[in-house]
């Protein structure tokens, strides 16, 4: 007696995507928010929160730490300083997870990289691979002129991206 061969599937025009990676397609599983200690970055962080705690998402918080040229620290300990930036994120950020413990449990995880706010976040965003980046308002005058981060963010077309005053 021989055993019934499977049922076969019907032909699809559509590729099998069950081995690829799709952005968003079943809501948000990574959402990234930059982070610099400004207090728009900070409420960013506070509505990424949000988004990741409703969409049962991981939060992804990222800090850029500058590269400074040597010409440029003029000797100073650059490393440390923005190492110790890190650190008080870190510890803020715990806090506030704390003060809302058993109200709002969210996922999260602090990663830092090195380099420019915009090619730090943009690296960041591939590696976790994620679904939408949240930045505060920039604050500085000067990117009127040059582009601010989210700016450059949202012309990359990437990933959705929200602004957060």
């Amino acid at each position: 007696m021989t055993e019934p061969e499977p049922p076969q599937r019907p032909h699809s025009p559509e590729p099998d995507r069950s081995t690829r990676f799709e952005r968003g397609t079943d809501g948000p599983k990574v959402i990234l928010a930059g982070v610099d200690g400004s207090d728009a970055s900070l409420r960013a962080v506070a509505y990424a929160s949000g988004l990741a705690r409703r969409q049962n998402a991981l939060l992804a918080i990222v800090y850029v730490q500058p590269v400074v040229s040597a010409s440029a620290a003029l000797g100073a300990p650059v490393v440390d300083v923005t190492g110790e930036i890190a650190e008080g994120l870190v510890a803020e950020i715990r806090a506030a997870t704390e003060r809302v413990r058993g109200i709002w449990d969210v996922r999260w995880e602090f990663h830092t990289f090195r380099g420019d706010p915009y090619g730090g976040l943009t690296r960041a965003a591939e590696e976790l691979t994620a679904d939408a980046v949240v930045v505060g308002l920039s604050e500085s005058a000067g990117h009127r002129f040059i582009g601010s981060v989210a700016v450059r963010l949202v012309k990359a077309g990437r990933w959705p991206v929200t602004v957060v005053p």
